[in-house]
């Protein structure tokens, strides 16, 4: 008896593992980073999501639940049921319906409206943790003028880190303008400071996310975008591109380190002893696609890379963006013709004394005509002419409103 019940427990136990065998399966590849966040943001963000779905149950469990309780219970099979043919309303049941429902509804738009705001990616921080403010010697970081005032520690967190992103194809570029240093697939950064991303693009779409900081953020050529956040626990993080962007978009990787002070300036002195100078020319090499690019990095930038990327005119001799849109002193001549042409004799827009204002600025009187309402189209107007371009057909218009509703004067040839 002995032996046939330990063989009886075994097969209920393998028949157990069988049965959970899938579901593992299908769960091994899952990574609840988003679920266990390590910054201040993606917590928050993480609850929106709970508190979200959690609201959206109260309805989606009872009306599952009911369906498949009456569908039970008035089955035909059940003479038991009341049958009550007859019945069609009930103010209780109606409050329950209704009543609920708007309240969640009511309830989702507030969180929603608040989150939108409070979470707002280009937001500055107003925290790096529920219990530590934002502040630098219980100064706003806002309001810091002097640099001396800079620093974490009790009295809140001090200025924040500044990281320009630039996606490439394949790899992300960071430049921190701050100790003149860049990276290639490699960022690090203190444990609660804050951290201000300014994010473009060097040919397409692309899209930064760091699931255990914060949400992701698209970057675009031509473009800027930002994203402020902050890492609270130590550790070495994913980060990689959600954006499609084209054949080597899957080995567009990258670490993110969240270190101690002490850690992070070791790894900026680190990067400045094992690395070389990024210049235009030596952008221009790594901007070239490539795939599965390796950690880079670079001791020395040259001054305003990023603001030559965001411009497009990183290529000796281009013209950037800001200088196209408001072209030259002499009607553009300085930029070879690529500039916005001048206007009123050939003037440029840059010195202010000698901007003018256009037509859409100014009153009736300044342009000699007043407001003007076209006539219908389907009254004939005397010496009409067919022919394009007829000048008898342009005489369609009122220097006077109508004076009375569903009145409408008619001009007269």
């Amino acid at each position: 008896m002995t032996v046939v019940t330990q063989l009886s427990r075994t097969k209920i136990s393998a028949r157990k593992w069988l049965v959970a065998m899938p579901l593992a399966l299908l769960t091994s590849g899952c990574d609840w980073v988003v679920m266990s966040p390590s910054g201040d943001i993606a917590v928050q963000q993480r609850d929106l999501v709970l508190i979200s779905t959690g609201l959206m149950l109260l309805i989606i469990v009872p009306v599952i639940f009911l369906t498949l309780f009456f569908a039970f219970r008035y089955r035909q099979s059940n003479k038991a049921a009341k049958y009550e043919p007859n019945w069609d309303h009930s103010v209780g049941l109606e409050l329950l319906i209704w009543g609920i429902p708007l309240l969640i509804i009511i309830a989702l738009g507030a969180l929603t409206w608040t989150s939108t705001h409070l979470l707002d990616p280009y937001r500055p921080l107003g925290r790096i943790k529920p219990d530590t403010p934002t502040l630098a010697n219980n100064v706003p970081v806002g309001n810091l003028v002097d640099k001396q005032q800079v620093g974490n520690g009790a009295n809140g967190a001090g200025k924040p880190l500044e990281v320009q992103v630039v996606a490439l194809d394949w790899k992300w570029l960071f430049i921190y303008p701050e100790y003149g240093i860049a990276t290639v697939n490699e960022l690090a950064a203190p444990v609660d400071r804050p951290i201000r991303f300014q994010m473009t693009s060097s040919s397409v779409m692309n899209a930064f996310y760091i699931p255990a900081l914060a949400g992701m953020i698209y970057t675009m050529p031509g473009m800027q975008t930002t994203l402020n956040a902050v890492i609270n626990k130590p550790g070495n993080y994913e980060g990689f591109s959600s954006n499609y962007s084209g054949a080597g978009f899957s080995g567009m990787r990258f670490r993110f380190h969240g270190v101690s002070d002490a850690g992070f300036d070791a790894w900026i002195n680190q990067v400045k002893q094992r690395g070389g100078g990024l210049n235009r020319a030596s952008y221009l090499q790594l901007e070239k696609p490539s795939e599965k690019v390796p950690v880079r990095y670079y001791n020395a930038v040259e001054p305003n890379m990023f603001k030559l990327v965001v411009e497009q005119c990183v290529q000796p001799g281009k013209v950037c963006m800001s200088q196209m849109m408001h072209g030259g002193k002499g009607g553009g001549d300085s930029h070879a013709g690529m500039a916005m042409p001048g206007v009123n004799g050939g003037k440029g827009p840059q010195d202010s004394s000698e901007r003018v204002e256009g037509a859409l600025m100014k009153d009736a009187d300044e342009k000699g005509s007043g407001n003007h309402w076209t006539a219908p189209a389907d009254i004939k107007q005397d010496g009409a002419n067919s022919a394009p371009g007829s000048q008898s057909n342009r005489n369609h218009t009122m220097l006077s409103p109508s004076t009375k509703p569903g009145t409408r004067p008619v001009a007269n040839g």
